[in-house]
């Protein structure tokens, strides 16, 4: 099954170290392009995210938001007392040099750097919670480019079996357009007033009808449309093959247009690269 670039997941979990939230947003890339927003308690485990990302996602650009908030009234519980017995200490000290020393409250001893110490967490059990939340986000955006991947392959489809009836309406035309080019050149001979040769007359419609035989270009084009199904039932990394076809089917569809003698050739050509510009459109969507 193929898969689209573009989907969305999100996952959390609350535990009693904090609230985890991971976000997986994902758009349209020629690569995998991972771009990542980690708290600074996950850095870490930047390597191992970045790693199951790319075991399971083949292009586009991915963005991955990582926030975790502490429990409340997990920090600041801890005094280091040590620490704040010594400026205690000193204060005193101080207060002896001094000629109207300032009282010194508790709470000046609490703002200095290091008498609060943060809160104790275990980074590992974060970083395998990150890494399981990721692994369920990943579940969820997948399934969600795998549905809309069916979308676009029923939309291409729908396109190749258009381009299909456009190719068979100018096969069943080529008959009527060496007919009316014969009657087309008879009639010019006619008005010069003049007897033509008539094994001349047939080396200039032989010529013409080589100048103007499609029908390598239709046969590519059936080939070709051939190959993009097959390609579709097959899934996977697809859009870069996909868009290789497009290409091949667009160079076939000039050929024919550049070839034509006819009116209504000419306009099924047109009418291939436009059917042909709409599967391009989706398949710059597909991974």
């Amino acid at each position: 099954m193929i898969r689209s670039m573009t989907a969305f997941s999100r996952r959390e979990v609350s535990a009693p170290w904090g609230e985890l939230v991971l976000e997986l947003r994902s758009v349209n890339h020629r690569f995998l392009d991972l771009s990542l927003r980690l708290p600074e308690e996950l850095r870490a485990a930047e390597p191992a995210l970045r790693e199951r990302l790319g075991a399971r996602l083949a292009r586009g650009k991915v963005d991955l938001t990582v926030r975790f908030q502490p429990a409340a009234g997990a920090a600041g519980l801890e005094v280091d007392k040590d620490l704040a017995q010594r400026i205690a200490k000193a204060s005193r000290e101080v207060d002896l040099l001094l000629y109207n020393p300032a009282p010194v409250n508790s709470m000046d001893v609490l703002r200095w750097p290091g008498v609060l110490k943060p809160p104790r967490l275990d980074h590992e059990v974060l970083r395998d919670e990150a890494l399981t939340l990721l692994d369920e986000a990943l579940d969820e955006l997948v399934a969600m480019r795998e549905r809309e991947g069916a979308k676009l392959a029923e939309v291409i489809e729908a396109r190749c079996q258009a381009i299909e009836q456009v190719v068979a309406k100018v096969r069943e035309r080529l008959p009527q357009v060496l007919a009316a080019w014969r009657e087309k050149l008879a009639q010019r001979v006619r008005e010069l007033g003049v007897e033509a040769d008539p094994g001349r007359l047939e080396q200039e419609l032989a010529l013409t009808a080589q100048k103007a035989d499609v029908d390598e270009e239709l046969d590519r084009l059936g080939v070709h449309l051939a190959e993009v199904r097959r390609t579709l039932a097959r899934g996977g990394s697809a859009g870069r093959r996909l868009d290789f076809l497009v290409q091949e089917l667009n160079r076939e569809a000039n050929t024919l247009g550049s070839k034509s003698i006819d009116a209504e050739v000419s306009q099924a050509a047109v009418e291939l690269k436009v059917l042909l510009e709409q599967i391009r459109e989706q398949v710059q969507n597909i991974e």
